[in-house]
């Protein structure tokens, strides 16, 4: 609280005025706040479609400023973390709001690599699914289901719970992933390696087979480590978002994080990748440029350009950065060189 209030003043239908006192919030970062939740009981709502101007909540976990491209973890900056940290530890900086020291480290990557294997009948479980059927449809099934496998983490009350909850999420959801791929694929699923560290474990599962044995590029997964370090938060976007409200019913967990990943599916949430790839083969070759950005343009055809501009990021995304030079990486490593990328 700030002791500071903002008043909101609305003209009655018998002319009169009625005055709103409400309170001013300041955080550590980013503009102040003005507390509305008095307004119902004075016979008012708050109108805001897509929540654009409305914190739906405290956080000391994610600062975004949209305008400057900033993006902070626990007030450390995207860039740094992608440079001098790696995927877990800043899980770990996300859960406990401090980087771990080397004993800490050790113990929670430890945990973490000992517990990727799922339960053996979650095998069984995707023959349920019809083999063309989308990798996020069974993601959602999936991670919905593990409630129904560990009973001991679901009480969302209970703090031990969340906690195991959180870890297993982390350790199981690239096996569940990678699984979800091989079975739309026709693939063996792969076992999960202890000798692997966590980037370098989910490319031998999602790329491996049961003929040879793989052989990780570090190159390639220190590139998909910084992936998975700039998705690790993202402020309360659709998803979070989503993960909140049912998990403010007290949900457990899992349900939890499976309604979010159905979020994520969207187009205009994490299934904007998705989409620019099948735009990309739609477009085909540069000859066809002109004529879909003129559909583009048209407001009376449905075409979409995607994957240009970002909701929140104005001016530019400070993970992009940090993606081209993984990209660079990755292609030097292949062996690539097209101007188009």
């Amino acid at each position: 609280m700030t002791g500071k209030t903002a008043t909101l003043s609305i003209q009655q239908s018998d002319s009169s005025t009625l005055d709103i006192d409400l309170p001013i919030h300041a955080g550590s970062l980013g503009p102040d706040v003005i507390d509305v939740g008095k307004l119902t009981s004075q016979g008012h709502f708050t109108f805001d479609p897509g929540f654009t101007s409305t914190a739906s909540c405290e956080s000391k976990i994610t600062f975004i400023d949209g305008d400057n491209g900033v993006l902070l973890h626990r007030g450390y900056p995207i860039e740094q973390l992608a440079e001098q940290s790696d995927y877990l530890e800043t899980c770990y900086l996300l859960l406990n709001g401090e980087l771990p020291n080397a004993d800490q480290k050790e113990a929670f990557v430890n945990m973490v690599t000992h517990h990727t294997m799922v339960h053996e009948q979650i095998r069984t479980f995707f023959n349920g699914f019809r083999r063309d059927a989308h990798p996020m449809a069974i993601m959602c099934g999936v991670v919905g289901a593990l409630s129904a496998f560990y009973h001991d983490s679901t009480d969302i009350s209970d703090p031990y719970h969340r906690e195991v909850a959180a870890f297993r999420l982390i350790a199981k959801m690239p096996t569940i992933a990678a699984m979800s791929y091989k079975f739309s694929i026709g693939q063996p699923f792969m076992y999960p390696r202890n000798d692997l560290d966590y980037s370098a474990n989910f490319l031998h599962m999602m790329f491996g087979n049961p003929c040879e044995p793989s052989v990780i590029s570090p190159t390639l997964a220190r590139a998909m480590d910084r992936i998975f370090l700039l998705h690790a938060d993202h402020e309360q976007n659709a998803s979070t978002s989503t993960v909140r409200l049912a998990g403010s019913s007290q949900a457990n967990p899992f349900a939890c994080i499976a309604a979010g990943i159905a979020a994520l599916w969207g187009p205009l949430h994490g299934g904007a990748n998705e989409a620019v790839v099948k735009m990309l083969d739609e477009i085909g070759d540069v000859s066809q440029i002109d004529k879909y950005v003129a559909r583009a343009k048209d407001k009376n055809d449905p075409f979409r350009l995607m994957g240009f501009g970002h909701r929140v990021y104005k001016n530019f995304d400070p993970r992009a950065k940090v993606m081209k030079q993984a990209a660079d990486e990755v292609l030097a490593e292949l062996g690539i060189q097209d101007e188009n990328l």
